[in-house]
């Protein structure tokens, strides 16, 4: 990372200062976004920022930037040349303020961060061996919906994860499934692909509505409705979805094999559908 953006500047990394007033240190008050970027083409970039939108007008903080500006600061921050897998993270925090209070003044200018990282790639072995979950009931507040950075339960939730030699925790919550800590899940369980519905509860992921289209498209069933928990445990397939790990085989489930432990046959067709798609944002075709 040779530079990011702050409050209007590009800047080396060291040279990037945010006061220890701010409200994102001090009460997590803001949202951010990741964005992943394909041979310097962005998937999903216009519902990202529509998004962000959605998060920023619900913690009622004002857009920091038009919709062209974010464009042209992401753009410089993947490179010209780009490399070639990237991810974007933007984060606007209600800015510093005075004093250390819940309620914050008037005029108080939100605080603009964004950088760019690579995405490692996925490793082999995850076609072929799938990865491992554990399940929790659901700790958060109830909007889900808010990609906030008050992020304190889905990093209790990973810890608890990798304590478990799992790389995530699905949560659930009166005996329903909401969403893994970082991520959405899919379920296919008697031969029908589904995801629980959009509701405050959990994020409307990108990741998660490019599934669906393609699923759409080339003419795979599913059904957005409620996942009871013991749907999940007895499910066929299991997979989770977010932007920089794409979509994810789950083959063991709180130590128990799901289905036969392999990846499933319908998981390997959305595979090839996401990864197909991926290489024509990659060629600047979508």
């Amino acid at each position: 990372m040779n530079e990011l953006y702050l409050n209007g500047a590009f800047v080396p990394p060291e040279a990037a200062h945010i006061s220890v007033m701010d409200r994102g240190f001090l009460f997590g008050d803001g949202v951010y976004e990741v964005i992943p970027s394909y041979g310097g083409h962005f998937l999903g970039l216009e519902p990202h920022l529509d998004r962000l939108d959605a998060s920023l007008a619900a913690m009622r903080l004002e857009a920091p930037l038009a919709r062209e500006d974010w464009r042209a600061v992401l753009r410089r921050l993947i490179g010209e040349p780009p490399a070639a897998d990237q991810y974007v993270y933007l984060q606007v925090t209600r800015g510093t303020a005075p004093e250390r209070d819940h309620l914050c003044p008037a005029g108080v200018r939100p605080t603009v961060l964004a950088f760019a990282k690579p995405i490692k790639p996925r490793a082999p072995a995850i076609a072929e061996q799938g990865v491992a979950c554990i399940t929790h009931p659901d700790i958060r507040w109830l909007r889900g919906d808010i990609k906030s950075i008050s992020l304190a339960a889905a990093v209790l939730m990973r810890r608890e994860a990798a304590d478990a030699d799992a790389l995530e925790t699905i949560m659930h919550r009166d005996g329903w499934v909401t969403e893994g800590a970082v991520s959405n899940v899919f379920v296919v369980a008697g031969g029908a692909l589904m995801t629980p519905p959009k509701s405050r509860l959990l994020l409307s992921g990108i990741t998660r509505e490019l599934a669906l289209t393609l699923a759409h498209e080339h003419g795979l069933e599913f059904v957005e409705r409620p996942v009871a928990l013991d749907i999940l445990r007895a499910a066929d397939e299991i997979w989770l979805s977010s932007s920089t790990r794409e979509v994810l085989p789950v083959t063991r489930l709180d130590g128990e094999l799901v289905g036969d432990g392999r990846p499933g046959l319908l998981w390997r067709r959305m595979d090839a559908l996401y990864q197909d798609y991926k290489a024509r944002v990659r060629a600047g075709h979508v």
